[in-house]
């Protein structure tokens, strides 16, 4: 896995499109009454304003799935009901998991079918191959995902648009463990204890090497430190909200308007 990432990976930072375009409308997404312009890049959600401690830690699941059961355990003894957005091939592979995973109060998510890169897609192709996702996970927990990570961080406005038309959030994430890194222990747990902050969307793996021995050491920091912790569709804004040019989602209020 170690080496695939390394390979793979693609840092995408949110940020404004140059377009030149002045035309401003209204985007049609979930929930969201949101005023955009053209030349404004859509984003998907990377944190979220808060004014209390509360984060959600997420994980991806593609690749392997020795640690999973693990996790479960983890999460449970400190109370902590995390996102897992998981592959529709790693649904085909561990069914079991994903039931254990849900019936362990996680939330699972879609996070595609195969693991393609999103932009490289029709909109078309994105359409089916999140559906398909969507299906497999619903038939396992019976219930329909409403989140979406794209695989490799990998976006654009036409993926973000057919996301929202299909009335799924897309999800980022502030706070990068880097555990498929593979550096240590240590590595994983400064990184996360510098990044976080209220809001925070916390990205492990669920089949990182050194994840397991590190998420004890985190949770219990955050927990002293008076975090608490909700899965990511309790974290967001479901409507009246919007996105500011770091990814941050915001409510639109009468004394923070958009």
């Amino acid at each position: 896995m170690k080496q695939f990432f390394k390979k793979h990976r693609v840092w995408l930072l949110p940020g404004i499109s140059l377009i030149a375009a002045a035309l401003v409308f209204f985007v049609s997404s979930p929930g969201q009454a949101v005023l955009a312009s053209a030349v404004k890049k859509q984003l998907p959600i990377y944190c979220v304003e808060k004014d209390s401690k509360v984060i959600s830690i997420s994980f991806d699941a593609a690749w392997g799935n020795e640690d999973t059961q693990t996790l479960i355990d983890i999460l449970d003894k400190y109370d902590v009901k995390a996102t897992f957005f998981v592959v529709g091939q790693w649904v085909d592979k561990y069914p079991e998991s994903v039931k254990a995973l849900f019936d362990a109060g996680h939330e699972v998510m879609n996070h595609s079918n195969d693991h393609p890169y999103m932009t490289k897609l029709s909109e078309e192709e994105i359409i089916a191959n999140v559906t398909a996702c969507d299906d497999k996970i619903e038939a396992v927990t019976g219930v329909r995902p409403t989140l979406f990570r794209p695989p490799y961080g990998d976006y654009n406005d036409k993926v973000i648009n057919t996301l929202r038309a299909m009335d799924h959030y897309p999800i980022q994430w502030d706070v990068d463990s880097l555990d498929w890194q593979e550096k240590g222990v240590q590595p994983v747990i400064d990184r996360v204890l510098g990044k976080v902050q209220p809001g925070s969307i916390v990205l492990f793996h669920n089949a990182a090497k050194y994840t397991p021995e590190a998420l004890p050491t985190i949770l219990e920091s955050l927990i002293r430190d008076g975090y608490s912790f909700v899965p990511i569709s309790q974290l967001i804004y479901k409507d009246n909200y919007d996105i500011d040019h770091t990814g941050r989602q915001f409510p639109i209020t009468e004394n923070n308007p958009s």
